[in-house]
């Protein structure tokens, strides 16, 4: 008997579905704002202080409420209607985006022109509204498509995300060396709005929620127990967690631009976007290859390379090196974040999504805003230089060790 004709590969499967592509616009529109906020926060904050630390402030205010209340998103996210969430999050960070634009546009003078402190009230805001945003988008993308799609939909999801982290740190830039930062606070808050205008063409059905048994801490501990009872799922994280909280060095990047490259903003909008250019190309590779084959050798190697490309980024001279090491960086970086997500979508109960996404965003989305903080805090001991490059080291121990550690891992072949 002859054997079926293979199903020849769709790289646009996930994409033909109306409700998803909405999905993806919104998730574009949001990211690109928020993106272009951080370059504009970061650039207005050193400006005012002069002091890398400061700029790990920032990171910290969003971090320490994200922290604190993501749990209780994810809880929400298996228990409320997930659109209806993402709905009301969105609007609160128009209003943060809007608050930041007040202040900047109301105070171009006098002694509040050089306040840092009502920055960081804002963006404290901001880290509550997103410690239930993103629970609730994670599963609210995965509820949009079927599980053989899942692969697709986040190598198209992470692509779209570093889309906007490509072209987002550029406009942040330009607008603000061009037309000021009360202009750029404006332009994010209109593409936060159009962000949430996405949401309202989203057809979807939320699934029956079974009556709750036990207090609210209680479901929380259930999805903490299912994330630490799986060794794959754990291990991923993990890696991802401390290569982020070591390796990265976002937050130092306007100190490279002004002191180390002195390229002004224009050139710290180019700087941030480099990652995400290498992260969409290899996006679209990805999503017209197969299923990647020893998933978890590769992950670890990408990981490896991630760092490394952040110790040849720090003791580089040259901008144009300089882009390519972090274009690099963001290329080997979209494999992995591809990799994990697929891994906790194939493994995750659908009622348990907003939790597990939750506790991913406790490990992996904080550590963004941590990472920050701790750069901040190295380049004011270590100085700036050797802090990127300790880090970059770290991160080449964290990949050994989890390979030692989490054999499983290592010789994971595809996806279960």
């Amino acid at each position: 008997m002859d054997e079926p004709a293979a199903v020849p590969h769709d790289p646009y499967a996930a994409l033909r579905d109306g409700s998803y592509r909405w999905f993806i616009a919104s998730l574009g529109l949001a990211t690109l704002g928020l993106q272009m906020q951080g370059v504009v926060v970061g650039w207005q904050v050193y400006e005012r202080t002069g002091d890398p630390l400061a700029l790990g402030l920032v990171g910290l205010s969003e971090a320490l409420p994200f922290l604190a209340l993501a749990l209780f998103g994810g809880h929400a996210a298996d228990r409320m209607n997930r659109l209806r969430i993402c709905m009301a999050a969105i609007l609160g960070l128009v209003l943060c985006s809007g608050l930041l634009w007040a202040f900047t546009w109301r105070f171009p003078a006098g002694p509040l022109a050089k306040a840092v402190w009502p920055i960081y009230g804002i963006i404290f805001l901001t880290g509550v509204v997103r410690a239930f945003y993103r629970p609730a988008n994670m599963a609210l993308g995965t509820d949009l498509l079927p599980k053989a799609l899942y692969a697709n939909g986040s190598t198209w999801r992470v692509s779209v995300f570093h889309g906007g982290m490509v072209a987002g740190p550029a406009l942040g830039g330009l607008v603000y060396a061009w037309r000021g930062p009360a202009m750029a606070h404006f332009l994010v808050m209109a593409l936060l709005a159009g962000g949430l205008l996405g949401l309202f063409f989203i057809r979807h059905t939320p699934r029956p929620v079974a009556p709750r048994q036990g207090s609210i801490l209680a479901s929380l501990g259930e999805g903490l127990r299912f994330v630490f009872s799986q060794r794959l799922l754990l291990g991923a994280i993990s890696l991802d967690l401390f290569a982020v909280l070591f390796g990265g060095a976002v937050a130092v990047l306007p100190v490279f631009a002004r002191e180390i490259l002195q390229v002004g903003p224009q050139g710290l909008g180019a700087l941030r976007a480099a990652p995400a250019v290498g992260s969409v190309l290899m996006g679209i590779s990805l999503a017209h290859l197969p299923p990647l084959r020893r998933a978890g050798r590769t992950l670890l190697l990408c990981v490896g390379a991630f760092g490394v490309c952040m110790i040849a980024f720090a003791l580089s001279r040259s901008f144009l090196l300089s882009l390519l090491l972090l274009a690099a960086s963001g290329a080997v970086d979209n494999v992995s974040v591809v990799l994990r997500a697929t891994l906790l979508q194939s493994l995750t109960p659908a009622h348990m999504l907003g939790r597990v996404s939750s506790v991913n965003q406790v490990f992996i989305g904080s550590s963004n805003e941590i990472g920050a903080f701790e750069s901040g805090v190295a380049a004011r001991l270590l100085g700036l230089v050797p802090s990127v490059v300790f880090g970059g080291c770290m991160t080449l121990l964290v990949v050994a060790a989890t390979a030692w550690r989490v054999p499983g891992l290592r010789k994971m072949d595809r996806i279960p």
